[in-house]
């Protein structure tokens, strides 16, 4: 059995949130290396899309957790926090599903010579034109089969090494600093482990031209076992994995760090 406190959907959201500043703090230097000066040279946008999809995923996670408590302090099995966790991956799916569908055509585009789109919301607004909202959000099916089982993975282990790293007659609550942060980092890692295949898959059908795969993910499967094999499924290992770990241990420490505050400051919320 997991530990479990009081919970407040609304408290998760707004730590949520915080923790999705502190991971774009610890993750957007990675993804920057150009100096010192430019590591966080362009950090503003990826801060302002990543807070709300944090507060929106940890809310829909404390929610999860909420709905299956038949009293305010019941603690929750391991598989009700998994359940919780996918309950929140549906959540961000229907933010991020096309979030993704234009970073990645614009990405797509940034690797050629020939410009479609003059930027975002240009493309939001020739995807919608060709198709309407069925194009903006296509590839919403794959979104989903990558965001809820790694969501439900990624906050079933966090809470589960949490528990494990509590030494005996202390409270999870209380972890020292570098135990949070390796529970998170760990969290992060178990989270990419399970998202990954599904994340190559559904960049590659986001991207495709309308109408390539009319099976859909089951074509794109097996179009990328055909042409590149079973461990193509895993490309870009060894990148997300370097940023996954210190980007989702700083998340879960803003997270635990803003949790004390609002515990401190709003008790009865």
């Amino acid at each position: 059995m997991a530990e479990q406190a009081t919970i407040s959907p609304l408290k998760n959201f707004f730590a949520g949130g915080f923790g999705g500043v502190c991971l774009v703090l610890a993750g957007h230097p990675l993804d920057t290396i150009k100096g010192v000066k430019g590591l966080y040279k362009g950090m503003a946008a990826p801060v302002l899309g990543v807070t709300p999809m944090f507060a929106v995923c940890f809310f829909g996670y404390g929610l999860g957790k909420k709905l299956q408590q038949r009293h305010p302090n019941d603690s929750l099995t391991y598989g009700q926090i998994f359940k919780a966790g996918m309950l929140s991956g549906i959540f961000t799916s229907a933010i991020m599903a096309p979030g993704e569908r234009v970073k990645c055509l614009l990405q797509i585009q940034a690797g050629g010579n020939k410009k479609r789109f003059a930027g975002p919301l240009d493309c939001i607004r020739q995807l919608y034109k060709e198709g309407g909202l069925r194009s903006i959000y296509k590839g919403t099916a794959l979104t989903l089969m990558r965001d809820v089982p790694a969501s439900g993975m990624y906050f079933m282990s966090y809470e589960g090494l949490k528990n494990l790293l509590t030494p005996e007659g202390s409270s999870a609550s209380d972890l020292s600093v570098l135990r949070v942060l390796f529970a998170g980092g760990m969290a992060g890692i178990f989270n990419w482990a399970v998202a990954i295949p599904p994340d190559v898959l559904k960049s590659r059908f986001q991207t495709a031209p309308e109408g390539k795969y009319p099976g859909g993910f089951r074509d794109v499967l097996r179009e990328v076992l055909r042409e590149d094999g079973l461990f193509s499924l895993y490309k870009g290992f060894n990148a997300v994995m370097l940023r996954a770990f210190p980007a989702n241990a700083a998340c879960f420490l803003g997270f635990e760090v803003a949790m004390k505050m609002l515990n401190w400051l709003f008790p009865t919320l």
